[in-house]
Order: C-alpha cells, then sequence, then structure tokens
C-alpha cells in the first residue's frame, strides 16, 4: 500500500481540534484526510462518539490510518473492542496522549467513557505519551500501550501534547507518523511475503 491510496482519519478529543492544533494542521497537510463529525465535541457521548467513527471509516476509501488524540483514542479503543465489521479496513492507529477517564476528579462527561476498553487493537498501533500530561500519568500510558499491544514512544516534558503545550504544528510527530506508516507498511509486505 503506498501513501497514495491512503486515507488519514483525524479522531480528535474533548472540545475537538481548534485551528491551532496539530490535528487540524495536519489534516491540511496530508492527502487523503477526514476526520470525525460529532453532535457535540464539549458535551460528549460515547455512543455518538463510536457511531461517528464508524461512519467516517465506512466513507472513507481505501486503507485507513486512524490519528487519534486524548478522549478520541479511548474513542477508537471502544470501537475496537465492539464494532468488528470494518475493523479490516484500518491499516494503523497513531494514538496520541490518550486521556485517562478513570482518574480521580475527572470531569464526568469524560468518565462517562469508562471503563477504557483493554483488549488488544486488532490492528498495528503506536501509543505517543508524555512524562507530565494532566490527563493520564506515565504508568497509565505505558499499562494501555501493553493492554493494547501497541508500541510505545514517550516524550519528556510534553504536556498533553496539544495547542496549549505547544504543539501546533507538530513537525515531530509528523515525523513519527511517517516512521510508523515505513514500519507498518514494512511489516505487512513481509507478512504477505511470508
Amino acid at each position: 500500500m503506498t501513501s497514495l491510496n491512503k486515507h488519514y482519519l483525524i479522531v480528535p478529543g474533548w472540545n475537538g481540534s481548534g485551528p491551532d492544533h496539530w490535528q487540524s494542521h495536519w489534516q491540511t497537510q496530508l492527502p487523503n484526510s477526514s476526520r470525525t463529525l460529532v453532535s457535540s465535541w464539549s458535551h460528549p457521548q460515547l455512543g455518538d462518539w463510536v457511531a461517528s467513527l464508524e461512519r467516517a471509516i465506512a466513507q472513507a476509501k481505501g486503507p485507513i490510518v486512524l490519528i487519534a488524540h486524548s478522549l478520541g483514542c479511548v474513542t477508537v479503543a471502544h470501537w475496537a473492542a465492539t464494532r468488528p465489521n470494518l475493523r479490516a479496513k484500518i491499516q494503523g492507529a497513531l494514538l496520541v496522549a490518550p486521556a485517562d477517564v478513570e482518574r480521580l476528579n475527572v470531569n464526568p462527561n469524560l468518565a462517562a467513557f469508562g471503563p477504557i476498553p483493554l483488549t488488544p487493537l486488532p490492528f498495528p498501533s503506536l501509543v505517543v505519551g508524555s512524562t507530565n500530561d494532566h490527563t493520564a500519568s506515565l504508568e497509565r500510558i505505558q499499562h494501555f500501550a501493553n493492554e493494547w499491544h501497541s508500541a510505545l514512544h514517550i516524550i519528556r516534558d510534553a504536556g498533553h501534547i496539544n495547542s496549549a503545550s505547544g504543539h501546533t504544528q507538530w513537525s515531530d510527530g509528523l515525523r513519527l507518523l511517517k516512521c510508523f506508516d515505513y514500519y507498518r507498511e514494512l511489516h505487512s509486505d513481509q507478512r504477505r511475503s511470508a
């Protein structure tokens, strides 16, 4: 599979990804990209967010790479655990700063997304986390990656890896995506030739 026929599907988190968020910048830079659309970004409903992801996957042409942030990562985990029909379309997932919706004093809107599914994801995935993310401890990020059978990349002192922590264009993240694409495609080619 080449990047020309690949579809990048962006899955924002709570409150969506504003114009200065790296997901918004990437959407303008990556070919064949789109994002999920939900009824409310500020008052998320688990069923609505999972159904929105399902619709976006069904509508996308070609193999899909998911690019999720925060609550979007949790949405991907719920979708993968409960909606098996379209999993084969997913070529891989970049899961950035997954939010721990089970932490103490979490916003009730987010708590409704718990418990977080901890079953292995049925597609290659890379979790990117930070040593000082206020939405999830390093131990929890490591736990998610381990349970989801995801590769893990930790960035020192990157906060929640959003525009508030200075991650707007986030060119380093775009390089991570390209490396992940290359790694995934290499292993996919090896499996086909085995």
